[in-house]
C-alpha cells in the first residue's frame, strides 16, 4: 500500500475505533431494543478540507452518524503532509477498499457487539480540491444481517400486524417498521405492496386514537424522508432557510424519470397528505414538473371515483378525494341552494367520500351564521350547517347527512388538528338538538360515540340544551347523554339544578342501570364536588332531601 495512503488510513482508522469502543459501551447498556432494529450505526462519513488551516495541511473531520446543514458534532484531527499525495486514483484504488476491509471485518467478527452495525453501512469520503469538492461513497452489505432482517420482519408481520386484536406491535417497533417499508432493501416500492399492511395497522388502531395517531405519524415521516432524501433530491435542490423549499435542478430536464418511482411518488404524496396537506400539495406539483400526469389529474379532478364538478339550478360545487375537499358555491342564500348542496355532500359520504373532508363555502350574503356554542371553531364547515339549519324544512335532511357522517375516531378538516377539531357530523347534529326534539335520537347517539379523550366541543353543549328547550324531567335521559359525551375537563353545568322532586326522580331513574363511573361523573357535572351535594342535601326537606341522599350514596 502507498505510504500517504497508509498513513491517511492508520489515522482516520485509530480515532474511529477508540470512538466506536465507548459507542459499543453505550450501546449494550440500552435496554429498549426493537426486533426490527439489526443494528445502530450505518454510516461513516470523512472529510477533508483546507478552509480549517490545522497544522497547514487541512483538518479531517469525521462523523458517525448522518450530519444535520443546523449542526457540527464531527470529530476532528489534523491532517500530515501525506495527505497531498492522496489522489482520487489512490483513494479508489486502495483507501476506500482498505477501510472497507477494515469495517467489513469488525462487523463480521462482532468487535463491537451483534447490534452495532446495521445490515447496510454507507461511507462517505469528501476531499477538497482545487477544482471542487470530490465525494466517494462505498456500501456494506452484510448478506447475513439482511437475510436475518427480512426475517424477523416477515415473522413481526405475521404476529403483530395481521393478527387480530388484542395484538399490537409495540410503537417503538411501528417506528421502524414504517422506515423498513420504504426501504427497497426490504419492500418493493409500490403502492400494492405496502397500503395493505399500513391500513392494516390504521384498521387495529381505530378504537385507539393515540396509537392511530401514532402510527399515522411514523409511516408519515417514513414517506418524507423516503421522498426528500431519495427522489427529490435528484430532480431538486434545497432553497431558502433550512433547506425547505426546493428549485428545480438546471440539468433536471435531462434525466430520465422512472415511471414506476414517480408513480410510487404521487403514492408517497397522498400519503403525507392526511397529517400534512400542503405538503401533499407541494410533492403532487413537483410531480406534475416531473411529468405526472396521474398528478395532474388528481389536482384537477380527484381519482375519478367521485362526480368532480356538479352544476345545479341553485349551485355550484366541486369534490376532490385525493385533497378530501368539497367546494359549494350558493348562487343565493336561500333554502334551495342549501338543500341542493346538502344532497350532493351527503350523496357523496353515501359513495364512501372521505367523511373527515374540508369545506369551502362562498356565498353572496355577507352574513355568517354560527351555533350558540363558543367552543366550536368558526369555520366554513360550521358557517354552512348553522345556515341550513335556519330552514326547518331541510332537518330531515340534515338529520340524514349526520348520521353518513359520524364516525368514530374520525376529524373534520375543516380546521388545523387540534383542540376545535370535532367528529364529522358535530355541526349537523348539535344543531339538530337544539332546534327539535325530533331528532334527540341521533343526539344520542352523537354522545355515545364521540371520543370524549380528545374531543372538547361539546362540554358547554348541556347549558345550551337548557336554554334551547328547558330542564324537564322529559328531557332528562338526553341530558345526562349529553353530560356523558362531555371530556374529562368539563365543567358543572350552572343551569342544571336539580329543585323539584320529578327532577330527582328521574335523574335517580336515569342513574339506576349506569356503571359507577358514569354516575360519578353525571352527578359531579350536575352539582360539582361531593360536598357540595351534601350541603344541598341536608339544607332539604322531605322528600327532596331523601332523593338526594339516594343521590348522595352513589358519590364516592
Amino acid at each position: 500500500m502507498n505510504a500517504s495512503v497508509q498513513l491517511f488510513l492508520d489515522e482516520v482508522w485509530s480515532l474511529i475505533s477508540g470512538i466506536y469502543e465507548k459507542e459499543s459501551k453505550r450501546i449494550r447498556e440500552i435496554k429498549e431494543v426493537s426486533r426490527l432494529q439489526a443494528g445502530i450505526k450505518d454510516y461513516l462519513g470523512v472529510a477533508w478540507s483546507t478552509r480549517k488551516a490545522g497544522d497547514g495541511y487541512g483538518v479531517i473531520s469525521i462523523d458517525l452518524d448522518r450530519p444535520f446543514d443546523w449542526t457540527d458534532s464531527s470529530y476532528r484531527l489534523n491532517a500530515g503532509p501525506y495527505i497531498c499525495d492522496i489522489t482520487d486514483d489512490l483513494i479508489t484504488g486502495e483507501w476506500l477498499p482498505a477501510l472497507r476491509t477494515r469495517l467489513a471485518e469488525a462487523m463480521s467478527a462482532g468487535t463491537y457487539g451483534p447490534r452495532f452495525f446495521d445490515y447496510r453501512f454507507e461511507i462517505v469520503l469528501e476531499m477538497e480540491r482545487e477544482e471542487g469538492l470530490r465525494t466517494f461513497t462505498e456500501v456494506l452489505i452484510d448478506e447475513d444481517k439482511l437475510a436475518a432482517q427480512k426475517q424477523d420482519l416477515e415473522g413481526f408481520i405475521q404476529s403483530k400486524v395481521l393478527r387480530d386484536l388484542p395484538v399490537r406491535p409495540k410503537e417503538l417497533d411501528e417506528f421502524f417498521f414504517a422506515r423498513h417499508l420504504l426501504n427497497s432493501d426490504l419492500f418493493e416500492q409500490r403502492e400494492a405492496q405496502l397500503e395493505p399492511l399500513i391500513g392494516r395497522l390504521e384498521e387495529k388502531h381505530r378504537s385507539n386514537p393515540d396509537r392511530l395517531l401514532g402510527w399515522v405519524s411514523q409511516y408519515t415521516s417514513a414517506f418524507r424522508e423516503w421522498a426528500e432524501e431519495r427522489f427529490l433530491v435528484r430532480y431538486f435542490e434545497r432553497t431558502g432557510n433550512f433547506g425547505q423549499d426546493w428549485k428545480r435542478k438546471d440539468a433536471a430536464d435531462e434525466l430520465v424519470v422512472n415511471a414506476d418511482e414517480l408513480d410510487f411518488f404521487v403514492y408517497a404524496a397522498l400519503k403525507v397528505g392526511r397529517r400534512e396537506p400542503e405538503l401533499r400539495a407541494r410533492y403532487l406539483e413537483f410531480a406534475v414538473q416531473l411529468g405526472s400526469e396521474k398528478a395532474a389529474g388528481y389536482i384537477k379532478n380527484g381519482s375519478g371515483r367521485f362526480l368532480h364538478r356538479f352544476e345545479g339550478t341553485a349551485i355550484q360545487a366541486a369534490a376532490n378525494d385525493v385533497t378530501e375537499t368539497i367546494d359549494i358555491r350558493l348562487h343565493a342564500e336561500e333554502e334551495a341552494a342549501y338543500r341542493e348542496a346538502l344532497t350532493y355532500i351527503t350523496g357523496l359520504l353515501s359513495e364512501g367520500f372521505p367523511k373527515e373532508y374540508k369545506l369551502n363555502l362562498r356565498s353572496p350574503s355577507k352574513d355568517k351564521h354560527y351555533l350558540p356554542l363558543n367552543k366550536l371553531a368558526k369555520s366554513q364547515l360550521h358557517r354552512f350547517f348553522a345556515g341550513a339549519l335556519r330552514y326547518p324544512g331541510l332537518h330531515p335532511l340534515i338529520a340524514g347527512y349526520a348520521k353518513a357522517a359520524m364516525e368514530e375516531f374520525a376529524w373534520y378538516k375543516d380546521v388545523d388538528p387540534g383542540e376545535k377539531s370535532v367528529m364529522p357530523g358535530t355541526y349537523a347534529v348539535l344543531g339538530l338538538g337544539l332546534v327539535s326534539t325530533e331528532y334527540f335520537p341521533v343526539l344520542r347517539r352523537y354522545m355515545e360515540i364521540v371520543d370524549t379523550e380528545h374531543q372538547s366541543a361539546q362540554d358547554g353543549y348541556a347549558e345550551a340544551f337548557i336554554e334551547a328547550h328547558g330542564l324537564t324531567p322529559d328531557r332528562m335521559p338526553v341530558l345526562v347523554a349529553i353530560l356523558l359525551g362531555g371530556s374529562d375537563s368539563a365543567k358543572p353545568v350552572k343551569s342544571f339544578v336539580i329543585n323539584t322532586p320529578d327532577l330527582a326522580d328521574t335523574l335517580l331513574s336515569e342513574l339506576e342501570s349506569r356503571k359507577d363511573y358514569e354516575r360519578e361523573t353525571v352527578l359531579y357535572r350536575i352539582f360539582g364536588t361531593r360536598a357540595k351535594l351534601a350541603q344541598s342535601a341536608r339544607k332539604e326537606t322531605t322528600p327532596m332531601k331523601e332523593k338526594l341522599e339516594r343521590l348522595l350514596a352513589w358519590y364516592p
